[in-house]
């Protein structure tokens, strides 16, 4: 799959796929605890109150074959992910919750608050990781540097 021509194509089918799942894990996630609220505001969260942390066996996948292709092609679920973020929404795999992953998808947090949504948020995102790759990407690099 060509991830830069597909984009187009797949990207209002994962905002879709990213507002429900965190529509999911708002309602049933955990709220932070006074620490967590102070790594979410030394990172720039301006409403720490919001975010819901679930913590999982691992990371949500879409159930949509090419969307999940996309995904795991682009480097954004697959072996080695531990953490996601969908808005307020933080997925977190058991065993993996630790300061430094807090903070980095707290980071996050502040990005999508930045943008002002899931659907302002992603496009940007996803096309950083299409142009550069996920590594490379300034929003990754920029969650990487408030660890």
């Amino acid at each position: 799959m060509n991830l830069a021509t597909a984009l187009p194509l797949l990207l209002p089918r994962a905002i879709q796929w990213a507002e429900a799942q965190a529509q999911d894990a708002l309602r049933i996630g955990r709220p932070l605890n006074s620490t967590e609220f102070d790594f979410a505001r030394s990172v720039g969260v301006g409403h720490p109150e919001e975010i819901r942390i679930k913590t999982v066996e691992m990371l949500p996948a879409p159930s949509d074959p090419d969307l999940r292709e996309a995904a795991i092609q682009a480097g954004l679920i697959g072996q080695g992910m531990i953490g996601l973020t969908l808005g307020y929404a933080v997925f977190i795999c058991v065993g993996f919750e630790s300061p430094r992953l807090l903070r980095h998808e707290f980071r996050h947090v502040y990005q999508y608050e930045s943008a002002g949504s899931i659907s302002a948020f992603l496009p940007v995102y996803l096309g950083q990781i299409v142009q550069v790759g996920y590594r490379n990407a300034p929003l990754e690099q920029d969650a990487r540097a408030h660890e």
